[in-house]
This record gives structure tokens, sequence and C-alpha cells, in this order.
């Protein structure tokens, strides 16, 4: 899965934004059960499933502090 950039997240809906954001959620605990019980082979794949998700939040956060 190729990450999105910033760019491409910020003509996405705020639903989509939250619906992204829950899905990464998942797949990062997924990750670390999978880490945690020596099952992980792509140690990289953690850090680029926090880094996506909190470049999703981000720009969350941005749309919610234009729509106030």
């Amino acid at each position: 899965m190729k990450a999105k950039t910033a760019r491409e997240l910020r003509d996405l809906t705020q639903q989509e934004l939250e619906s992204k954001a829950a899905e990464l959620g998942g797949e990062l605990w997924s990750a670390r059960v999978k880490k945690a019980t020596g099952q992980l082979e792509n140690n990289a794949l953690l850090r680029r499933l926090r880094r996506e998700r909190a470049r999703v939040m981000t720009v969350l956060r941005e749309k919610l502090g234009a729509s106030q």
C-alpha cells in the first residue's frame, strides 16, 4: 500500500479521513501484536503506519479547525 501525501489527504472528506485513521489504527495495533509475538517480518511497517496515521490526523485537525 502506497502512503498518501498530505496534499492527497486534503482532498478527502472529514468522514473519509476518520475512517482512514481508524483503519490505520487497526493495522498499527495488529502490527504491534505481531511484533510482540515475533511474527512481524518487516519492522519498518510500524514506522510507516505510525507516520501515515499521524499525517491523516494532522489533516483531519486542520479540517476541524477550519470548520469552526
